[in-house]
């Protein structure tokens, strides 16, 4: 099994959300159909902008976290996918 760290991004409201799971369809199908009350929104849609893939759900927890936690993981992040952002 695969464990994935994504960034996805609001088609409308261009805000940037980073998880984890171990299925990334299903994941972004709860996003997209408001089963996930920190991306519900009204209009627009959440695509994948950026996704890491691990084999040990302890790195990809670890992962998330690192991004989540430091301002500067973020920033150099959003920097590395810059062209990629809506």
């Amino acid at each position: 099994m695969y464990h994935y760290v994504y960034v996805i991004q609001h088609t409308k409201t261009k805000q940037i959300y980073i998880g984890r799971t171990d299925n990334l369809r299903r994941r972004l199908r709860e996003h997209n159909t408001g089963q996930q009350k920190a991306t519900l929104r009204k209009e627009g849609k959440w695509i994948v902008i950026y996704c890491e893939v691990y084999r040990s759900k302890e790195d990809a927890d670890r992962r998330e976290r690192k991004i989540k936690q430091h301002g500067s993981n973020i920033r150099w992040l959003k920097d590395r996918i810059k062209n990629s952002l809506l």
